[in-house]
């Protein structure tokens, strides 16, 4: 039976495209204080076959991924933890059975949300993590199965997107063998571009005042930037232009040798790069500042 009343102990479990995310909180005097966190890239995006059905090994390494999270959530009471399933387990034709063992693990049940949803409750876990200034604001979450944007102030979302694209898709589609050129570089950006253009004026109609990015895409190429000195904080358009210049100067994913670049992220990061190079040029973003508050953050 779930919680009537607050309780002292909850938890979040995000089963994303790239990586799985858990966040486990206690509650006290009506704030919630996180304890614990808990991160694996599984890559299970990656794992969908040409059928759309997740391989025995993506489900293998998932469910053992689960296992551990299961472990350490063994002690937090059903009815307070929230699982989500997010775009690839949307779209995998054999996501019933995956569902089935992947709940058998935690102990707990699993829901799959649209994408719609997913950018409402990616919005509401920056609000609840940022100072709200009064402005407008403009959140864009780069996953490994879609792109999610919403537009919104103070708790209230205004408007929300969910694009199927993501640094997962683009990294196989352009870059499937880990090579990057210019030709490649520009293509992904274009096709970029063009996924995020129907939206553009509608979010230019009704304006915003910051823009802000999440989700460990994003999270990961300001890292990369400002690492390099090419821009004090957050992602400017500059700092982007100059990123994606060494990427391609790279050659190969196995040569992005960036220092805070993790190495199990080197195979989606080009992918990455060219949705972020797209948005930026579709909907004329000059900047945008971080959260790391996403979905698991919403409260």
């Amino acid at each position: 039976m779930p919680y009537t009343h607050v309780p002292e102990q909850v938890a979040a479990v995000d089963l994303g495209s790239n990586s799985f995310h858990m966040v486990a909180a206690r509650v006290a005097d009506g704030r919630v204080h996180v304890v614990d966190r808990l991160k694996e890239m599984v890559r299970l995006g990656a794992g969908l076959d040409e059928n759309r059905n997740l391989t025995p090994e993506a489900q293998h390494n998932a469910l053992e991924c689960l296992e551990r999270f299961g472990q350490r959530l063994r002690d937090v009471p059903y009815g307070t933890v929230a699982v989500v399933g997010t775009n690839t387990l949307r779209s995998a034709k054999n996501s019933r059975e995956f569902l089935a063992l992947a709940e058998r693990c935690l102990g707990h049940p699993i829901a799959i949300i649209s994408g719609l949803e997913e950018a409402r409750l990616i919005y509401q876990g920056v609000a609840h993590t940022q100072a709200d200034e009064g402005q407008r604001r403009l959140v864009i979450d780069i996953g490994g199965g879609s792109t999610e944007l919403a537009l919104g102030e103070s708790y209230e979302v205004l408007d929300r997107e969910s694009l199927y694209m993501s640094c997962v898709s683009m990294s196989r589609r352009f870059f499937p063998d880990g090579v990057i050129t210019d030709k490649r570089m520009r293509r992904a950006e274009i096709a970029a571009q063009r996924e995020v253009l129907p939206l553009a004026q509608r979010l230019q109609d009704q304006g915003w005042q910051q823009t802000i990015g999440t989700s460990g895409t994003i999270l990961s190429i300001a890292e990369v930037v400002q690492e390099a000195d090419w821009c004090d904080r957050g992602v400017t358009r500059e700092a982007l232009a100059q990123l994606r210049e060494r990427v391609v100067a790279a050659g190969h994913v196995d040569k992005l040798d960036f220092p805070s670049l993790a190495e199990r992220r080197r195979p989606v990061f080009p992918g990455g790069v060219a949705v972020l190079r797209g948005i930026f040029t579709g909907i004329d973003i000059d900047s945008l500042s971080i959260s790391e508050g996403a979905l698991l953050s919403r409260g």
